[in-house]
């Protein structure tokens, strides 16, 4: 006798589909699983045996076959429990196998026949339905497989619930979609706002810059200016995600073990990973490679508070995936990319005191010590900032003005939005123009060929470096709704640049 049960392996953020062949013959009762099976799949015979008899079906006393097709991909977990159980269960008559083809199965089993909860359930969901078939998958994974769901997607919590199915005894409801939106809306309500800012216009313009563009930004300044502060306010200016990039954000979470909220579903993530990360940490691996936290933050903000503090050999391995928007892991059996499309703010103090141009304490650093507390920080990836702003002391007076808040994140949101709808029609956020589209949106005049061509030389600036000025130029004229680039878009593009500045800029902005 032989049955066929579709499933799904997991391989990064996708969900290749997996035929599991049960076969049952004459001879010696015995069990082997062929096709490429790791520890956890081969285990999982006691596993399926226990669950089948704790259950109240009869396990075969026959020779069984289970083969795990194609067999040179990688099967890994116990997401294969369920259908290796339902296999045996057809192949022996104790279940219709006609009831198995137009559905798939994933789940963990325990002992008594219950469905645990796996890992990378929405891939799954996404890789089925374009199969054409249903997933039938663990109670516990419902609510996250909700967010993906049309209908098409079946839960259970033990193994009889799902026979019972099969059998036409007691049908399972599909699983509904919930309502993101309402959702999205209560989350929003306690968000953090800009308003609680008091003061620092510059770093908030450099706030509304960095989300209308999507550009890289660095805070730098003494402690407790707000530069944390500044940095955690982003997210709420920031345009919600649309369907197609919010599911992408839910599957890199789900393939993490971290499922989203329907409240947060179309919220751009942020991320703030301790200065202590490891590589591993920031750009994911391990035996069985797993995200990041820059792919956690695909499509968001990736913080990173104390950036000197981050060891450098850390920092260097983003550099590529701020270029690329992906981040390839490579280890002997197979290679495994993620998608790493973020945006990165960033926070320094000047010096390892904090007080390096403090107005009233005095830094206590030497030379020396400032040097190779920012030399910590490489020239390439600095170069990967669009803005450099300095978070400067404010007044006592300015900060306890308990009746004149700030502009709100509501108000900055209208504006950052209206920016990015230009830079949709155009194809590109600004912060991804390169080549032919870069030249094409940021034309510029004489005056301000040279204008840049006396930046480049008197602030030692790189290709990159110019690029990006540009890029920031390209923002500020969205935000102020012009179609061309005007000198004083690049004058302030080239203000956000502060950690190139050298003496002579006073009078280069002059001119």
């Amino acid at each position: 006798m032989l049955a066929i049960v579709h499933s799904r392996a997991s391989i990064g953020v996708s969900a290749p589909e997996v035929t599991v062949e049960v076969h049952l013959s004459g001879g010696l009762p015995a069990l082997s699983i062929v096709g490429l099976p790791e520890t956890g799949v081969r285990e999982s015979k006691d596993r399926v045996r226990s669950a089948l008899l704790n259950a109240g079906f009869e396990f075969p006393a026959r020779r069984i076959t289970i083969n795990l097709a194609p067999a040179d991909l990688p099967k890994e977990g116990g997401r294969f429990d369920l259908p290796i159980a339902l296999g045996i269960l057809a192949a022996s008559g104790q279940i219709p196998p006609d009831s198995l083809k137009t559905l798939e199965f994933m789940g963990e089993l325990s002992l008594d026949g219950a469905l645990r909860p796996l890992k990378g359930i929405l891939p799954a969901v996404l890789a089925a339905r374009e199969a054409g078939r249903s997933l039938l998958i663990p109670q516990a994974n419902a609510e996250e497989a909700a967010l993906a769901s049309q209908g098409d997607v079946l839960a259970a919590s033990h193994i009889l619930t799902v026979c019972e199915h099969l059998t036409h005894r007691a049908k399972l409801v599909p699983v509904p979609k919930p309502d993101v939106d309402a959702a999205q809306a209560a989350g929003a309500e306690g968000a953090a706002d800009l308003a609680d800012v008091r003061g620092q216009q510059v770093p908030r313009r450099a706030l509304e810059v960095a989300a209308a563009g999507g550009h890289n930004l660095l805070f730098f300044g003494p402690p407790g200016t707000g530069k944390s502060m500044l940095a955690s306010r982003l997210p709420g200016i920031l345009p919600a995600l649309d369907d197609a990039s919010a599911m992408e954000v839910a599957s890199v979470h789900s393939v993490a073990g971290h499922p989203l909220q329907p409240g947060g579903w179309r919220q751009p993530p942020f991320r703030s990973p301790h200065h202590t990360a490891s590589a591993v940490a920031l750009v994911g691996g391990g035996s069985s490679p797993r995200p990041g936290e820059i792919s956690l933050a695909h499509r968001g903000v990736l913080f990173l508070d104390e950036l000197p503090e981050f060891e450098r050999r850390v920092l260097e391995v983003l550099r590529e995936p701020m270029e690329t928007g992906e981040i390839s892991i490579s280890r002997a059996a197979r290679q495994v990319t993620f998608p790493a499309k973020f945006q990165v703010v960033a926070a320094m103090n000047p010096c390892p005191c904090g007080y390096s141009g403090h107005p009233n304490i005095e830094c206590q650093c030497t030379p020396s010590q400032v040097m190779r507390y920012r030399s910590k920080i490489s020239g390439p990836l600095l170069d990967r900032f669009d803005l450099h702003v300095e978070v400067p002391v404010q007044a006592g007076d300015v900060l306890l003005r308990h009746g004149e808040a700030g502009e709100s994140s509501a108000s900055v949101k209208q504006r950052v939005l209206q920016a990015r709808n230009l830079q949709r029609e155009r194809g590109s956020l600004n912060a991804s123009l390169a080549g032919r589209a870069l030249d094409q949106a940021c034309r510029i005049d004489a005056s301000s060929e040279k204008l840049l061509a006396q930046a480049m030389e008197r602030l030692g600036l790189s290709a990159r470096a110019l690029h990006r000025i540009l890029r920031v130029a390209r923002t500020l004229a969205d935000l102020d709704g012009q179609e061309n680039l005007s000198k004083q878009h690049l004058i302030e593009a080239l203000g956000y640049r502060q950690l190139d500045r050298q003496q002579g800029q006073s009078a280069l902005v002059s001119a």
